[in-house]
């Protein structure tokens, strides 16, 4: 049996897309030329992989299981090709990586301009998810390298130490606040808070220490990045909880402060997320090996 990576493409297409039209649009293909190839890929593998109705396709279980080894073939098949074709160029190939705001806002542009630097041959392909969307594509092949905080994600994927850094509470300069070097959570629960997106490592964090302490998490508004909950704790929208190294960037050019949070769990740890070490290309393993070594002992 011979598979032909181009139905591979189109069924992964078809279900990253949801629907055969999307999947066709997308990859610039007549509806009908991509249903054939999904028939051709059902027929080779004697196998059901959607069902029809006159409401559209449904992926079938089969198809859930296709779609992990399909990306992870399609992968290595881009990987060869990839550095083949640009081994005259000094491109050798690029790594996919996730990383949540803390890491990209902290700690990933000098690594990566270090990186880079040293490897100027590699493409980096970079983009912003939450921790655990992170675990999520690493563990499904979408991504080769992660970066998101230490925590339990579940068997598929190992977790290696990275960096570490601290939350802390971030209020106007004219807060009833403002003047303390430090403060427990209990503290700033009686105001408002501006808060991150649903889902986030951070929400997740006040949402439970707000409930062991008996008191309400008083969420006025819901921002999607740091730059935008320092504009809203600016405003005077709230207070709000982000990593140190973060708001220093805002600092200077904003009317707020930050104050020490006087709680265990404002100390975190970030971690380097992968399939396994033994799976990662030769120039992911590059990158892995040099965020490693930019920890701190």
């Amino acid at each position: 049996m011979k598979l032909d990576p181009v139905s591979l493409r189109l069924f992964v297409a078809v279900m990253e897309e949801n629907t055969i039209a999307a999947a066709a649009a997308r990859e610039h293909l007549a509806a009908s030329a991509v249903s054939r190839r999904l028939v051709d890929l059902e027929d080779a593998l004697r196998v059901s992989l959607f069902t029809r109705s006159n409401k559209g396709t449904e992926p079938t279980a089969a198809a859930f299981a296709l779609l992990n080894l399909a990306r992870g073939v399609l992968n290595d098949l881009d990987g060869i090709a990839s550095q083949m074709r640009e081994y005259g160029s000094g491109v050798r190939g690029h790594v996919r990586v996730v990383a949540n705001i803390s890491a990209i806002t902290q700690f990933l542009p000098a690594d990566l301009q270090r990186f880079m630097a040293l490897h100027p041959q590699v493409d980096v392909r970079l983009q912003e998810q939450i921790s655990t969307a992170i675990a999520h594509s690493v563990a499904e092949n979408a991504a080769d390298v992660g970066i998101l905080n230490d925590g339990h994600y579940g068997e598929r994927v190992v977790l290696l130490p990275y960096r570490s850094d601290e939350l802390v509470l971030v209020v106007p300069t004219g807060h009833a606040l403002a003047r303390r070097k430090s403060v427990r959570l209990a503290d700033a629960l009686a105001f408002d808070f501006v808060g991150a997106h649903p889902g986030s490592a951070i929400n997740n964090q006040l949402t439970k220490a707000a409930a062991a302490a008996g008191l309400p998490l008083k969420l006025r508004i819901q921002v999607t990045s740091y730059d935008a909950l320092c504009l809203m704790v600016n405003a005077g929208l709230g207070v709000g909880v982000m990593p140190r190294g973060s708001a220093a960037l805002y600092k200077n050019a904003l009317a707020i402060r930050t104050i020490t949070l006087n709680e265990p769990w404002a100390r975190r740890q970030l971690a380097l997320c992968v399939r396994s070490e033994e799976s990662l290309s030769s120039v992911a393993r590059l990158l892995v090996d040099h965020l490693r070594a930019a920890t701190p002992a």
